[in-house]
């Protein structure tokens, strides 16, 4: 191909002038060299200038990888100059890879915009042309944030246990409550055991005292399943009470809610405040989504 003379100043945002030099130093300097990608033709008339500077190394050194860059800055955003100028950059090997069609594909885009210059250019690069260089494609968004799930603890359960935890995953979602919290109050208060009886006559699996399983029909607390559907209905109504919060809820199970609505918190006894770091720890979330309808919140949450 023939090769295409550089232009100086081409058609840059400040013109064919002799002190343009001076101009351009003023913008390259003490400017950032690749701002995010909006703005529109004020911005990609400053990036020009500051292209046009280290390509010539008008008043700075000169960096020709630097200067397209820049011109691909302003390129990106459909200036026409700027293709023009990327594109000569490709057709003669200055600052990047040579590349017709590429310079081509430049070109074409300048001139579709009226660019004279670029369309004269068009007859001296190849008529095949190559997708535009990966600088003109949009800033892609970050990538999400991975989830970080907190590693399950009843993930590798004993025989025994693993037979009630499978109760538990059975029937814990007809009753909207995370299998693992259910879990996790079964771990702290029983250990898996369908026999225990605790000095207040908490029993079985999920520990429930006499009023709790009658509030919640548990003809016998002996029998797992049974034990089960009324602890989860129980955890399912503090979680409505207490608005989601796990802390509030777990605490209410220990130690009663009428003890936490006193306190309008977890109250202050090391046998509770330990009950609910365990859960907490074992469960790895802080909320639970909870059914607005069930129960109308508690006192303290409802007003200041």
């Amino acid at each position: 191909m023939k090769s295409i003379q550089p232009i100086v100043l081409r058609g840059s945002a400040c013109g064919v002038v002799a002190g343009c030099a001076a101009a351009l130093v003023a913008v390259a300097v003490g400017a950032q060299e690749l701002p995010a990608a909006a703005g529109g033709a004020e911005e990609a008339a400053r990036l020009n200038a500051r292209a046009l500077a280290y390509e010539h190394g008008e008043g700075v050194a000169q960096d020709q990888p630097r200067a397209a860059a820049l011109y691909c800055a302003a390129a990106r955003r459909g200036d026409a100059e700027a293709q023009f100028s990327l594109g000569w950059m490709y057709a003669n090997g200055r600052g990047v890879a040579h590349d017709e069609g590429v310079a081509a594909t430049l070109f074409a885009l300048a001139a579709a915009q009226g660019h004279a210059a670029a369309r004269q250019a068009l007859k001296f690069v190849s008529a095949e042309r190559a997708a535009a260089p990966d600088c003109m494609k949009p800033d892609e968004p970050p990538p999400p944030i991975a989830t970080i799930e907190p590693p399950d603890p009843f993930a590798n359960l004993p025989p025994e246990k693993q037979k009630i935890a499978d109760v538990v995953t059975t029937l814990a979602p007809l009753y909207a409550v995370a299998p693992r919290l259910a879990l996790a109050v079964i771990s702290v208060e029983s250990n898996f055991d369908p026999t225990a009886r605790s000095p207040k006559d908490a029993l079985g699996v999920m520990q429930l005292i006499p009023g709790t399983a009658a509030r919640f029909s548990v003809r016998n607390p002996f029998d797992v399943r049974d034990n089960v559907r009324g602890g989860l209905k129980y955890l399912r109504w503090l979680l409505s009470y207490y608005r989601g919060q796990v802390a509030l809820a777990a605490a209410a199970y220990n130690a009663g809610e009428a003890v936490v609505d006193r306190y309008r918190g977890v109250p202050p006894y090391p046998e509770t405040e330990s009950y609910v770091q365990k859960v907490l720890a074992l469960f790895g979330k802080d909320e639970h989504p909870y059914d607005a309808g069930l129960a109308a919140p508690s006192p303290f949450l409802s007003r200041p």
